[in-house]
């Protein structure tokens, strides 16, 4: 259901669901909205308590950073062991006007690099680290939140010793909105409360696993908010295209047909990338 849908079958405002779905774990509904919630799952269909139990599992609990159905399709990158998503051959309808694009198959990341990824690129080579790295050191307690302060010629040094690649605006959007071109990675309805976007979120980056409800038709995480994210593509010299919005920006700014750039050498704490690989 879309969130209005949702909160009208409990008999609560959709901006209730919203908060609720922002709030994670640190929301307690009232008894009475708990109620409806409690009776709503029990008569809920098989298919639907399945997923609910999946998604409810903690961190401990779960592989780090890898979602169950995300793992029944996914591959593991040799070079920096995250995990990919294969994104078949074909249209994309691309850009406000849903142009058709054709597009080669590649794979690309589930999620996007994050901290932890970032420093073991950092202890193999003799990059820099972020300018908020205290000492160097991965800032406490956001291991799984995704790199920031990274420029576009950081994020593609990365890549580089990955053996991989920036994706291209469009293969990103593709990624996003899958082969139909729907407007977001979840589908047709404008829901917030699905990304992490100044509407929804806490202010700040989230874990890059967090949105289970906002992953695209191909299990791809953060294609709407957490973080602006770096693209191969050239705009004019010296610039390139980022997408996705950041927590720092409107929901209206989250369409992945959106479009946005921004000087190479900007680094941002809402700016960050994941990374593409293509047949050779």
């Amino acid at each position: 259901m879309s969130i209005r849908d949702f909160a009208a079958h409990l008999g609560v405002s959709d901006r209730m669901v919203s908060k609720w779905e922002a709030g994670g774990g640190d929301i307690h509904p009232r008894p009475v909205n708990q109620a409806a919630l409690d009776t709503s799952l029990a008569k809920a269909a098989a298919e639907a308590k399945a997923r609910f139990a999946v998604l409810l599992r903690s961190p401990v609990e779960s592989a780090p950073a890898e979602h169950e159905i995300v793992q029944e399709t996914a591959i593991r990158h040799a070079a920096d062991g995250k995990l990919m998503q294969r994104v078949e051959a074909g249209v994309l309808l691309s850009g406000a006007d849903d142009k058709p694009v054709w597009l080669d198959e590649y794979l690309i990341d589930v999620y996007p690099v994050t901290n932890e990824d970032y420093a073991r690129f950092l202890s193999a080579t003799s990059h820099p680290a972020p300018v908020h790295w205290d000492g160097g050191k991965v800032p406490a307690g956001s291991d799984n939140h995704p790199v920031v302060f990274v420029t576009w010629h950081d994020a593609t040094a990365y890549a580089a010793w990955a053996g991989k690649d920036l994706p291209t605006g469009h293969e990103w959007e593709k990624a996003a909105r899958g082969p139909s071109g729907r407007p977001y990675p979840w589908g047709d309805t404008a829901s917030p409360a699905k990304c992490n976007v100044r509407e929804s979120g806490p202010g700040t980056t989230t874990p890059v696993d967090r949105y289970h409800s906002g992953t695209s038709p191909y299990g791809v995480y953060d294609l709407c908010g957490n973080i602006w994210e770096w693209c191969r593509t050239e705009t004019e010299p010296g610039r390139h295209e980022l997408k996705g919005s950041a927590f720092t920006s409107s929901f209206t700014r989250a369409a992945p047909s959106a479009f946005n750039d921004a000087s190479a050498r900007m680094n941002d704490d809402d700016t960050g990338f994941r990374c593409v690989a293509r047949q050779t």
